[in-house]
């Protein structure tokens, strides 16, 4: 099949496969997998013109839904930690948007710039693995302990192999939300940040989501976890709701900007088709996905979260000097 907008030509059902296998994977740690399928998109399908940005932002917009709703229903939803993020975000997508095109139009040096971003990213929360702090450490290993002998229980209730890993009652309560200070109750453990901290990050989040394609959510979930050692179980759901609507106004940005001089130019209309399919296989697999986080160790998903930065990391600064 032929997508005239983007020039690629693939099966149909590669799109949709290859999303649902990248965020099936990356849902449980609060990231949309769009950071894996941009490579994806360049390399194997040689889409290498600034329009694959926003055409990866549409998968985003179709792809996460199913994943938040299984986040909201359950109730592991940060809702402070998610409007702070999408309030920083929202300003940065834009001018994101506006340097891809005027700056960064080679696909080398674009590669050179997501490469290092994520390296020190990826890098961070491979050496910040249980937290940045020795009190949370303390925390998020008692909160390991506690998931431990929750398997244990159910295991010994039910004579499963499998068993879900949080109890019905572990859920986000807000405790206080203000311009200084984030606080909220995770399964019996009291969590706070610095709001400030999170819009400046947000902020900055969004200028890079908007040069790069992505809401955000492969940077803001490790930072929260690995810096701010907040649980990866409350940070998933607002790094996906905060990357889905950022990626909404990123894709409306990046289309006002196809209809200028300099944006018909540069070809930055994203592909919709495209998107939509890649996005079609991401809305089963974000669903899937988040159904799974349950089922796993929080050192589990970070671990698959570094590993994945990492290697899109390596792979993009090798790119350039190759």
């Amino acid at each position: 099949m032929f997508f005239p907008v983007s020039g690629v030509e693939v099966h149909p059902v590669i799109p949709p496969l290859v999303a649902f296998l990248v965020s099936s994977l990356t849902a449980p740690a609060g990231v949309s997998g769009a950071f894996l399928l941009l490579p994806f998109q360049m390399s194997v399908l040689n889409y290498t013109s600034p329009s694959v940005s926003p055409t990866n932002l549409i998968y985003n917009i179709v792809a996460i839904p199913g994943g938040l709703y299984r986040f909201i229903k359950e109730g592991r939803m940060a809702w402070p930690l998610t409007w702070v993020v999408i309030i920083g975000t929202l300003p940065g997508v834009f001018l994101g948007s506006w340097i891809r095109i005027a700056c960064l139009p080679d696909p080398r040096a674009f590669k050179l710039f997501v490469g290092c971003v994520l390296l020190y990213l990826g890098a961070r929360l491979a050496t910040e693995f249980t937290g940045g702090s020795k009190k949370q450490k303390a925390v998020n290993k008692d909160l390991d302990r506690k998931f431990k002998e929750r398997i244990s229980q159910i295991k010994a209730e039910t004579s499963k192999k499998i068993a879900a890993g949080l109890p019905a009652d572990a859920v986000v309560k807000t405790r206080s939300f203000s311009l200084k200070k984030i606080e909220y109750e995770f399964w019996g453990e009291t969590y706070s940040f610095p709001t400030m901290a999170i819009f400046i990050l947000a902020l900055a989040v969004g200028l890079i989501g908007g040069v790069y394609g992505i809401g955000g959510g492969a940077i803001i979930a490790p930072f929260c976890v690995s810096i701010l050692g907040l649980p990866v179980y409350t940070v998933a759901g607002a790094a996906l709701a905060g990357t889905f609507l950022t990626s909404i106004a990123g894709v409306a940005f990046y289309s006002v900007l196809a209809m200028t001089a300099a944006g018909s130019t540069a070809n930055v209309a994203p592909d919709w088709l495209l998107g939509a399919l890649f996005g079609a296989g991401g809305l089963l697999g974000t669903y899937c996905g988040a159904y799974i986080q349950k089922y796993l160790k929080e050192t589990i998903v970070k671990g698959i979260m570094a590993a994945l930065i990492l290697f899109l990391a390596l792979r993009y600064i090798l790119q350039f000097f190759i």
